[in-house]
């Protein structure tokens, strides 16, 4: 195997270096800290002989390994190699990095053939994990999916779905984990014949015939020449609408098929421009915060911050996530990433606020990395590093006031931070931005914020004998040199020439001595965020070719390689270089995207972003089809009219514009009678009226009016109807009429309908105001499907809780558990029956924090009928579904990106199928399931509720059933550990006496055990009882005493109890209390006894101190335990739903 020669410092070319010395100006004040530099300071050893050092430089080295093995397993390099330097980088094996470089030789290369061997057979026995294609919240990240395809239809999905992935899962990572380590890339070492066959012979199995793995075998566009795969996700992203403009895009294909890659939220995208198709790299749970492609463009790298992050390599020709590193840097994730010129290395910035820096070598089933060091937070947060080019061992990382350079070997990873301020050049220098290598010699350069490029140099110091060489990572500013007046944004290296970007949207190309040789300023950009340079070389200069000429005296054609430019405004372009030519290829929203709607009957989607962009898309086309800009305005909502005639905006400011919905004109004038930012806009069914809610929790009703012959929109009336944020405002049709029916919803708890035919100009009249929950908050509002003949309006409210409501009378008919997926349902929607479906088989889609959803209707509490997705880590803050039903869209807000899901609904009903039929799911939800202790307990009661029914003291023959009498629901809801209010109860009664009556059109007056145990699963609390709760509670109604305890005084206590709420009588709570003090041990009255209070007041004084906080209420009072199970994830949840109600009393 050959000797890897960049890991040898590089001489010094003659003629290339950039000298310190050409201005007096530019030269430091103190000539003698221009020429010394302090050593690196070392934790593990201290020469005696170092010196102090001077102010202009601070080194450091931290090392955070361990020694070096001494086994005879250990690599070292052969004896035989020659060494001409003294600070020659040593190639010995680290204890984190078993399979090292050696140079060649037959005995060492079967040494090291066969140490990789042995550790690729533990990576196929371990089965190396990297995530899933689609990742749900339940889920931890997962292992390599299995690349064979789906064949079977939906009931063989059913069937045979766990053992066939399983198994394809182990086949499938043994064959491709062994070719990955197989595999040669391009620019780095390479394998000979031998050492691959030595590598397959453990792995594959010699009874069975070869297969080439699906890494191996891919070749670039691979991904797009395949057809698509069958959907076996329920839903599944089809399409990325917008990028992350603040993360660099980087081109991977060019000429015959131009292909980008940009991140889009947690997904890596990878888009071929002429054949306009998407492949989407997914795996992340977070924002993807940073990545970097391999010089071949072969391997692709992806990090992100927050819980659970994860750094995943993949292959760029087969979309195959071949290496997965799992907390790489748990306290809050990866800042910058960098891959190595040979794609064998990757280094990691923590995001942390002690940042670390991490060594990675990739290629090795290794989970720790091969060196790290943690970094002073005085160097600033360090936001950008990079691979010397010609020697991975080294490295330049910058913050926006400190630079660091870094060299590891076999001692570890070492760092030193040179000092350079304004003082140093008497210059201002300005906030640092990026920093490369030169491309010729030692030297390296950083662009600053000032239009200056700052010039690093290797130094010696003085007491050092310069026989002992100079350490690379060892610099020193020796010049500060002008460039220009606007701030660089970009500095990289591409051939023989150092390119600067800049925020006037600049591109300018210098040589090894920074002499300008051409520039490109005429484009008309935005700040430039990145700049990506094809793979492909130049075509040489020809008679006929097109090159434009550079600016040196010679004026030779200035020839280079097409390049990709990407700008924080969100558009990217593509740059021939011969002939100059230059071709947008995207153009996306810059600022937070919350509007989004889709054409009723066609296949369109309207997008609105904070920059005031409106953007129309043909969805299956994926083809953008026209646009308006609202310069200064901020659009917040969107909505098409039934008929598709007129589109709908509404704006931060209050205004409303009503479009053509063709050719985005103003149909009218525009309005502006909203008190605040317009937050949610609908049409009516007849496209007669218009609603809109603001942020000031007011709605206002637009209406069409005939007015000289001619259809015209005005402004009807406003009310402010709610006292807290409007969630939902819908339109609906009369039951007994055509007329159309105004509802809105507020976190307030109160459901108003508004009596459009009484209102009249300046007067919006209202029908009624109900308040439909009693603790919870409602978060979303929709028509429920006619399942039955009687019409429900269905909520969700913010404790996973689904709600029917008759539509006339509001009565709460039925309660059932919602989506638990983190976060409660944001905002609902029921998709439109597609054609030739079973009218009874309709669905649900819902967002949640950072989620999208699906649901089977009829809701019935049954969790197995229910799917969700991460689809914006950052938050999700729209939704909107097609016309046909097949489609759902979600946009990310503040992510700027809208994506489209495709829905499978046979992947959904496979799902319920596999969770079981009738009450099976429903045990499973119970402690222990049914063959649990807490069931067995269930049925005692169950049947002692039909004893208690019939009078305990009764001598008649028991007649025993299968059901109980309504009237023993609340007593068994209780002794199962379920405590509900007063009202929760009659909700509980009502809803099983009306559930028949409908049909039959008689009450129920009992209930089976199965039904009860549904009543009880959808009634209870969804995450059970909470501490939380109880303190929430104390902190709105107690008071702080000098110790900093929260506690409520007993009298105020007894006071809230009869007066708040569901006030209890004096005698109720004397029972209540003096039972659970035990003065009543059997516990309460009985049946037939009658309760005496004498002694109750005195009891309580006595049990029950002056100042009562949480814990004494909830362990001495209630007597529950007060020592809380470990979930974080419970009180998450509870603190999301509290949160909301912070502010009640």
């Amino acid at each position: 195997m050959a000797d890897d020669s960049n890991e040898t410092p590089l001489e010094e070319p003659a003629g290339g270096s950039i000298e310190g010395d050409e201005a007096s100006e530019e030269t430091p004040q103190d000539e003698q800290g221009a020429e010394e530099t302090e050593l690196p300071k070392q934790v593990t050893e201290m020469p005696a002989d170092v010196p102090a050092g001077d102010t202009e430089s601070i080194d450091i080295m931290e090392t955070e390994t361990q020694p070096p093995p001494t086994t005879a397993d250990s690599f070292s390099v052969d004896a035989a190699t020659p060494e001409t330097q003294e600070n020659e980088l040593s190639t010995t094996t680290s204890p984190h990095e078993p399979v090292a470089d050696v140079t060649e030789g037959p005995s060492e290369e079967r040494e090291e053939t066969a140490a990789i061997t042995g550790t690729l057979e533990d990576i196929g026995q371990d089965e190396q994990r990297v995530p899933t294609e689609l990742q749900r919240e339940s889920e931890a990240p997962t292992r390599l999916p299995s690349s064979t395809k789906v064949e079977q239809d939906m009931q063989q999905i059913v069937q045979e779905a766990q053992e066939s992935d399983q198994k394809n899962l182990r086949d499938k990572d043994k064959e491709s984990l062994a070719d990955q380590e197989i595999q040669s890339i391009e620019t780095g070492a390479e394998m000979s014949q031998e050492e691959t066959e030595s590598l397959e012979a453990p792995i594959t199995d010699s009874s069975a015939p070869a297969e080439e793995s699906l890494v191996s075998s891919a070749t670039p566009g691979l991904l797009f020449d395949e057809d698509e795969h069958i959907k076996t996700h329920p839903i599944s992203l089809s399409w990325a609408f917008g990028y992350n403009s603040h993360l660099p895009v980087y081109s991977l294909l060019d000429e015959e098929h131009r292909v980008i890659l940009y991140i889009s939220s947690h997904t890596a995208v990878i888009h071929d421009i002429f054949r306009n198709r998407q492949y989407h790299l997914q795996g992340h749970s977070n924002s993807i915060s940073c990545l970097c492609v391999s010089e071949d463009r072969r391997w692709i790298a992806t990090a992100d911050q927050g819980p659970d992050n994860l750094i995943i390599v993949w292959d760029a020709f087969s979309g195959i996530p071949v290496h997965t590193i799992f907390d790489s840097h748990p306290e809050d994730g990866v800042g910058a990433i960098a891959i190595s010129q040979d794609a064998k290395y990757l280094v990691t910035l923590g995001a942390g606020k002690v940042q670390r820096v991490c060594i990675w070598k990739w290629t090795s089933p290794e989970e720790k990395p091969v060196y790290s060091v943690e970094l002073q937070p005085a160097f600033g947060y360090q936001n950008y590093i990079v691979f010397n080019p010609k020697n991975h061992k080294e490295l330049v990382s910058n913050s926006k006031t400190q630079v660091l350079f870094y060299l590891w070997d076999s001692t570890g990873l070492q760092y030193s931070a040179p000092h350079l301020t304004d003082r140093t050049f008497n210059k201002t220098v300005g906030l640092f931005s990026q920093s490369v290598f030169h491309f010729g010699n030692l030297q390296a350069l950083t662009a600053t914020s000032g239009g200056k490029l700052v010039v690093w140099d290797a130094v010696c110091p003085p007491s050092m004998p310069a026989s002992l060489g100079v350490k690379p990572h060892n610099r020193k500013a020796i010049k500060l040199t002008y460039v220009q007046k606007d701030a660089l944004t970009v500095l990289t290296a591409t051939d023989s020439y150092f390119v600067t970007c800049d925020v006037k949207g600049h591109i300018k190309f210098y040589d090894g001595q920074l002499q300008l040789v051409n520039w490109y300023s005429h484009f008309k950009l935005g700040p430039i965020q990145s700049i990506s340079f094809s793979k492909n070389p130049p075509s040489p200069a020809s008679n006929n070719s097109d090159y434009s000429s550079s600016c040196t005296i010679n004026g030779q054609p200035f020839i280079t390689r097409n390049f990709i430019l990407s700008t924080l405004d969100a558009t990217v372009l593509h740059i021939t270089a011969e002939g100059t030519k230059l071709d947008k290829l995207m153009e996306e929203a810059k600022e937070a995207v919350n509007a989004i709607v889709c054409h009723p009957s066609q296949p369109l989607i309207a997008i609105g972003s904070h920059c005031g962009l409106l953007k129309v898309w043909d969805y299956m086309q994926t083809k953008y089809l026209i646009s308006r800009i609202f310069p200064g305005a901020s659009i917040q909502c969107l909505s098409y009219d039934p008929e598709g005639s007129f589109l709908a905006a509404g704006f931060t400011d209050g205004s409303v514009y009503i479009l053509d919905s063709i050719s985005l004109e103003d149909d009218c004038k525009e309005f502006k009678y909203s008190r605040g930012p317009v937050t949610q806009i609908s049409f009516s069914h007849d496209s007669q009226y218009l609603a809109t809610a603001d942020e000031k929790y007011s709605v206002t009703v637009y209406k069409r009016i005939l007015k000289n012959g001619e259809r015209s929109w005005e402004h009807l009336a406003g009310l402010h109807s709610h006292y807290k944020p409007i969630r939902s405002i819908i339109f609906g049709v009369l039951l007994d009429s055509d007329q159309p029916r105004l509802l809105s919803l507020g976190e307030d708890r109160l459901l108003v309908e508004y009596d459009l035919d009484s209102s009249s100009k300046e007067y919006l009249a209202v029908l009624r105001r109900d308040r439909i929950e009693q603790r919870a908050v409602p978060m979303c509002l929709a028509w429920y499907p006619l399942f039955t003949p009687e019409a429900f309006i269905l909520t969700a409210n913010n404790q996973y809780k689904m709600k029917l409501y008759n539509a006339t009378t509001k009565m709460c008919r039925k309660t059932l558990l919602g989506p638990t997926y983190g976060s409660p349902l944001e905002k609902i929607q029921i998709l439109p029956a597609a054609n030739g479906q079973d009218p009874q088989k309709r669905y649900l889609a819902y967002i949640t924090k950072d989620k999208v959803g699906l649901q089977i209707l009829p809701v019935d509490g049954n969790p197995h009928k229910s799917s969700a997705f991460i689809c914006h880590p950052g938050g999700v803050s729209n939704l909107a579904s097609s016309y046909d039903g097949r489609h759902v869209f979600t946009a990310g807000g503040n992510d700027c990106i809208v994506m489209k899901w495709e829905i499978n609904i046979n992947a959904l009903e496979a799902a319920v199928s596999l969770g079981g039929e009738d009450l099976i799911p429903f045990y499973n939800l119970l402690d222990g399931s049914r063959d649990g202790e807490f069931f067995r307990e269930l049925e005692d009661y169950f049947y002692y509720a039909q004893l208690r029914s019939q009078g305990i003291d009764a001598m008649e023959t028991r007649q025993v059933s299968t059901h109980i009498p309504l009237e023993e629901v609340p007593f068994l809801m209780r002794a199962m550990g379920f405590y509900p209010s007063e009202e929760k109860i009659e909700d509980m009664i009502n809803e099983v006496r009306f559930s028949e009556y409908v049909h039959t059109g008689k009450q129920v007056t009992n209930i089976n055990l199965g039904d009860f145990i549904k009543l009880y699963i959808n009634h209870r609390p969804a995450f059970g009882l909470s501490m939380k709760e109880i303190q929430t509670a104390f902190q709105v109604l107690g008071y702080d005493t000098e110790n900093g305890e929260i506690v409520i005084n007993r009298g105020d206590l007894l006071q809230q109890l009869q007066c708040r709420g569901e006030h209890m009588t004096e005698e109720e709570l004397a029972e209540c209390l003096t039972t659970l003090l035990g003065m009543n041990p059997e516990g309460g009255r009985s049946e037939l006894g009658i309760y005496d209070p004498s002694g109750a007041a005195a009891l309580m004084e006595e049990e029950i101190p002056e100042e009562i906080t949480a814990e004494i209420f909830t362990a001495d009072i209630l007597g529950l335990p007060t020592p809380e199970p470990d979930e974080a994830e419970t009180e998450k949840n509870y603190e999301l739903m509290s949160s909301i109600e912070s502010t009640e009393s």
